[in-house]
């Protein structure tokens, strides 16, 4: 399954702006393979407005959302699962200050592409990096009684995969920590801006 994880590609945004309901719809087509059930939504009327309200996302224009937009809610869909919002907007909007606009160079777009452009060659690292941890897991508890050994096993594999994701969450938060303390005075100007 792994193999078959994709992003939705620029060219398959609309170039044109869109309305809310039309936003909601084309995030929960194009990613409806990331749903763990059926009924979850990707991002709701509620969520969207809860972005803009807390700066994570540029206000609409007109009540409508522009390519940028959907590309900056692409990368709050994939951070929300693992990062605070906080964090998320510690990471983005360094990002969507100065690149959200069609003018800039490079723009959101070439940004989004790049980022995403190495994640098939990540995926098969993943890949091999998952299987290495299953056949780890699937070696431990060899004195177990054997109705008990599966179960224990996949708790093992399971812990594994966990700690992996534990580390890199840790990494990542120590590393918007460290860029937000190396940064005192770009936080006390934005303070005296307001």
């Amino acid at each position: 399954s792994l193999n078959r994880i994709d992003y939705i590609k620029p060219e398959d945004i609309p170039n044109i702006d869109l309305y809310m309901d039309q936003v909601t719809t084309f995030m929960d087509e194009q990613l409806a393979a990331t749903k763990r059930y059926p009924d979850d939504k990707i991002l709701t009327k509620t969520m969207i407005n809860n972005y803009t309200k807390n700066n994570l996302l540029p206000p609409p224009e007109k009540k409508k959302y522009s390519k940028e937009h959907l590309l900056t809610l692409i990368f709050i869909y994939y951070f929300k699962g693992i990062l605070s919002i906080s964090d998320i907007q510690n990471l983005l909007n360094p990002i969507t200050d100065k690149y959200f606009s069609d003018s800039s160079s490079p723009n959101l777009t070439e940004i989004y592409e790049e980022v995403f452009g190495l994640e098939k060659n990540e995926a098969d690292m993943l890949a091999k990096d998952i299987t290495r941890k299953f056949q780890t897991s699937s070696h431990t508890f060899p004195d177990a009684p054997s109705e008990e050994r599966e179960n224990l096993q996949l708790f093992s594999f399971l812990s594994m995969l966990s700690f992996d994701v534990y580390v890199k969450r840790m990494l990542i938060e120590k590393i918007i920590d460290a860029r937000l303390s190396d940064q005192p005075n770009d936080k006390s100007k934005k303070n005296n801006k307001k």
